[in-house]
């Protein structure tokens, strides 16, 4: 089974959870900007967690479906049609063999995922099928999708049934979908809910208080490596270097600009300017959501309040994962749970 991309958009490479355990060696883990989408887009097709799909972003993407098959959306709403028809989003489609999915224009958020039952398959490297465009591995030769590429789809994982009927339609949708208060609450102009960085004494009183009583816009030089902000210049008490520190996805860093910097899915694994904060990993699915051009706003909470979050999170996941187990077999698509 394949995909061909007819028009690859802006940007839409292949993603799964990331190179994990290979920091020491200075190799990032890449992965997913929206780990929520991203898990539950695999969820909704009968896979792993952790499979290969597509991360869209933007809009302007065309694929066509070489093979019936199961497949699911997730994240941004960039209005996807199969064939001209709208394609709800959240749910699992079942598409006809040689119809063409197109993302014709963003209404919300920045990223969409496409989950195909199946997982995407393309060789792994150092344990990963994530394509890390700058170091120029993973995914498609290393690189973002472009127009001809044929796309491999996995068939030994595949635990979705296919309708016995055959339709005239170019999809056939379940008739229910992951509720939106149990999706996250993606907005153009979020609060992002931070803890203090290991560096936030070292900026002067002014700096701290504007960070929170500030908003700031995401410039268009933003990407997956970082979100590059503008707003109030954040200053230290005296000028100072730092050494090396591990960092992670969210941390924020503020350069000798002033100007902060969210460090996302395609960081680095050191980072020698001062952390003045971290984004609750709670929220981390919210800012990948948050386009270019848009502002957001900081809240500071306690490390014990981030922490509960995150746990918090992480229940609600796992109920979400045996609520679509249990819904698709129901429906007669899933033949067993794990």
């Amino acid at each position: 089974m394949s995909i061909t991309v007819i028009k690859p958009g802006l940007m839409a490479t292949i993603q799964d959870l990331g190179r994990v355990g290979y920091g020491k060696y200075g190799i990032i883990v890449s992965g997913p900007m929206d780990r929520f989408a991203h898990r539950t887009a695999n969820w909704l097709v009968g896979n792993d967690e952790g499979d290969a799909l597509i991360e869209v972003t933007w809009s302007g993407m065309s694929v066509r479906m070489e093979r019936e098959m199961w497949v699911a959306l997730t994240g941004g709403d960039f209005s996807p049609q199969m064939d001209g028809v709208p394609v709800p989003m959240w749910r699992p489609v079942f598409v006809r063999k040689g119809s063409t999915l197109t993302f014709t224009g963003p209404k919300s958020g920045c990223r969409t995922y496409l989950a195909v039952a199946g997982g995407i398959d393309v060789p792994e490297v150092l344990g990963s099928r994530s394509t890390y465009i700058r170091a120029g591995i993973g995914g498609m030769k290393g690189r973002a999708l472009k127009a001809g590429d044929i796309i491999p789809v996995g068939t030994g994982k595949g635990r979705l049934r296919h309708p016995s009927t055959k339709g005239t339609q170019p999809f056939d949708a379940v008739r229910w979908a992951v509720p939106a208060s149990e999706r996250p609450a993606y907005s153009e102009h979020p609060y992002v809910r931070i803890v203090r960085g290991p560096q936030f004494g070292d900026f002067d009183d002014a700096s701290r208080r504007a960070l929170l009583d500030h908003n700031f816009r995401i410039t268009p030089q933003s990407d997956r490596m970082g979100y590059r902000l503008e707003g109030p210049r954040l200053q230290l008490h005296r000028p100072q270097e730092y050494t090396s520190e591990g960092v992670t996805m969210g941390t924020v860093q503020v350069p000798s600009d002033g100007q902060p910097i969210i460090l996302m899915a395609d960081r680095q694994t050191l980072g020698g300017y001062p952390k003045i904060a971290q984004v609750a990993g709670a929220d981390l699915p919210v800012v990948a959501q948050t386009p270019p051009g848009s502002t957001l706003r900081f809240r500071e909470i306690s490390q014990t309040e981030a922490e509960q979050l995150w746990m918090d999170q992480g229940i609600r996941l796992r109920r979400l994962a045996r609520m679509i187990a249990l819904k698709l077999k129901e429906d007669g698509w899933l033949d067993g749970l794990d």
